[in-house]
C-alpha cells in the first residue's frame, strides 16, 4: 500500500512558526512513511507513534522531539492512503 502525507491548511501555517530542528524531524518522518510505509515507520521506537484518547480518539500522535508532537489521521482512498497531519504542537508535561 502506498502512503502520501498531506498537510491541512492550519498545519501549513504552523510550519512557518516551528523551529527548524522540529521541521527536520517532521520531514524525516514523512520520508519514512512515504518510502517504507506507515506500519514500518510505526515500528521505529523513537517516534512513539500511539493512538490518542478522549476528544482526539481516532487520531494518532508521533513524538518529533521530547516537546513537539504531530497529530495525524489516516484517510483511506482507492490505492493510496493519505495521512493528514492536523497539528504540530508543543506538548506540555504534567509532573
Amino acid at each position: 500500500m502506498d502512503y502520501k502525507v498531506q498537510f491541512t491548511k492550519f498545519t501549513e501555517k504552523q510550519l512557518t512558526k516551528i523551529p527548524v530542528y522540529v521541521k527536520e524531524k517532521l520531514f524525516a518522518w514523512m520520508a519514512s512513511v512515504e518510502g517504507y510505509g506507515l506500519p514500518e515507520t510505526q515500528r521505529i521506537s523513537g517516534y512513539h507513534d500511539e493512538p490518542l484518547k478522549g476528544r482526539l480518539k481516532g487520531k494518532r500522535s508521533v513524538r518529533l522531539t521530547l516537546q513537539w508532537r504531530l497529530i495525524y489521521v489516516l484517510t483511506p482512498t482507492n490505492e493510496i492512503t493519505f495521512i493528514m497531519v492536523e497539528r504540530i504542537t508543543p506538548h506540555e508535561y504534567r509532573h
